[in-house]
């Protein structure tokens, strides 16, 4: 199991690195400088606003059933026609109400025609995970990465047309949002091929008692995604309501959430092989801590020396990036990337929880996690607008990541490993020290100072067993069962 967890990550990692970094700063970046902060903010404010009825969309469907697919393959067959009918019902709920509330709220003060489809186009989305949650939980990790891309890819090729093979200052960003309906129609309809090969003849029906009974079972799942959302994605919304410059900030606030978006890629990508395999060894009964400790310090390893490179590069990365950027961009992705450790860590340990059913648990965490980001985003956006939002994302991440961790030390009564303690603290400070010194005295072009910097750091995670080259020889020895 930890041998094809790590053949797997590789591979997942190795197959997103190629196509979803391209898409998020050579299409999405591309999209928002040549359309302008402003028109991309209002883009950005009614995909957030999307995002929030994601309770209803999913109703936390895709997590159960990984999880449970993961632990009784045989019952694909029973599941599929019954959560694919629940699926269109939720998804038309979902349609109907996020598009009525938007019209009641605020009248016709927005771009009808954008929410519609920014609405189906999550509506696909969610439609997707459910898919690949079948794949994942049948074993085909592999098979799942490359679906994982696909919508990108093809994003990439359409989009790819609009800017560079035609008259780049006639592109609208209709265009984008078409594009992604288009994309997510595509790869929404070859999982579903692929889904149906592996589960056989079926008939699509409503049984009642039966869709009750995973509404039933998948409604805690529904809490958990429902409350994660809105601290992860109600301060764009409160961005564009609270300030009369709304949409800029949120142009200038989703700049350098599109930096912390595409870092997150590597943890949502561990917490998608994760979940199904922390999910089989915990049915199995098997011993999950080297796993545990492994995926942990890898990805801490990682998320450490993103978090301070951005912090002390925040003005270059974002004069890179973005020709509209100041040094107020900077500061608020150098605020906003530090909360790539907690999100990082909430990919681990989140996941473990998720996979043994500890919803309880993750529900009133995210629930103080919900209220603290609203308290927060209500006291520091209007006095400091998209840095404001940033601030309150680091302390709500952090306070939920130690919460989890916590949680996770009772639950499972982890013993507290000081040694690993110790190795992360001398790690952190290490980390700072060396792109200060190298910022400050190494006498090169800025990237180059970076990249001296980065090789520094995993050089001495390998000399501190943060990144622990035994452990992966140990992992690749194992067979896998």
């Amino acid at each position: 199991m930890r041998r094809e967890f790590f053949i797997n990550i590789v591979f997942l990692i190795t197959v997103n690195l190629l196509i979803k970094p391209f898409y998020i700063f050579g299409i999405d970046r591309t999209v928002q400088n040549v359309v302008g902060s402003e028109t991309y903010g209002s883009y950005a404010f009614l995909l957030s606003y999307a995002y929030l009825f994601q309770i209803i969309n999913d109703f936390g469907i895709q997590y159960y059933n990984n999880r449970n697919i993961a632990q009784y393959r045989h019952l694909l067959p029973k599941y599929l026609p019954n959560i694919l009918v629940l699926k269109f019902i939720l998804g038309s709920l979902y349609l109907l109400l996020g598009f009525a509330f938007a019209y009641f709220a605020w009248g016709d003060s927005f771009r009808v025609d954008w929410l519609l489809l920014l609405l189906f186009n999550q509506f696909m989305v969610s439609m997707i995970f459910y898919l690949r949650s079948n794949i994942s939980g049948l074993g085909f990790y592999r098979i799942d990465s490359l679906f994982s891309i696909l919508d990108k890819l093809l994003m990439i090729g359409i989009c790819s047309v609009l800017l560079w093979g035609m008259n780049q200052q006639n592109f609208q960003i209709d265009w984008f949002i078409y594009a992604q309906t288009l994309s997510f129609g595509i790869t929404a309809l070859l999982t579903l091929v692929f889904v149906l090969a592996k589960a056989g003849r079926i008939r699509l029906k409503f049984n009642k008692a039966f869709i009750f009974l995973i509404l039933k079972r998948s409604f805690p799942y529904a809490i958990a995604v429902f409350l994660m959302g809105l601290y992860t994605r109600i301060d764009q919304v409160m961005i564009g309501r609270m300030l009369t410059d709304g949409d800029y900030q949120n142009g200038v606030y989703y700049g350098a959430y599109r930096f912390l978006d595409a870092a997150n890629m590597i943890g949502f990508l561990f917490a998608g092989l994760l979940l199904p395999m922390f999910a089989r060894m915990l049915k199995d009964k098997e011993d999950f801590s080297q796993l545990l400790v492994f995926s942990f310090k890898t990805l801490f390893t990682g998320t450490v020396v993103v978090s301070v490179f951005s912090f002390f590069y925040q003005m270059e990365i974002m004069d890179l990036l973005y020709e509209e950027a100041t040094p107020y961009w900077g500061t608020v992705l150098g605020w906003l990337m530090f909360s790539f450790i907690a999100g990082g860590t909430v990919y681990i340990f989140g996941t473990l929880l998720s996979a043994n059913g500890s919803l309880k648990g993750l529900n009133y965490i995210a629930l103080v996690g919900a209220i603290a980001n609203i308290g927060l985003n209500l006291l520091l956006i209007p006095m400091y607008k998209a840095e404001g939002a940033a601030l309150a994302t680091l302390i709500t991440q952090s306070m939920v990541a130690l919460s989890q961790v916590i949680l996770c030390k009772y639950i499972f009564d982890f013993k507290i490993n000081v040694v690993l303690l110790l190795r992360m603290l001398v790690y952190v400070v290490f980390v700072v020290c060396v792109f200060y010194l190298t910022m400050n005295y190494l006498n090169v072009f800025w990237i180059w100072k970076l990249i001296t910097g980065v090789l520094l750091s995993f050089s001495f995670a390998m000399l501190i067993r943060m990144l622990d080259v035994g452990a992966v020889k140990g992992f690749l020895a194992q067979k896998v069962r």
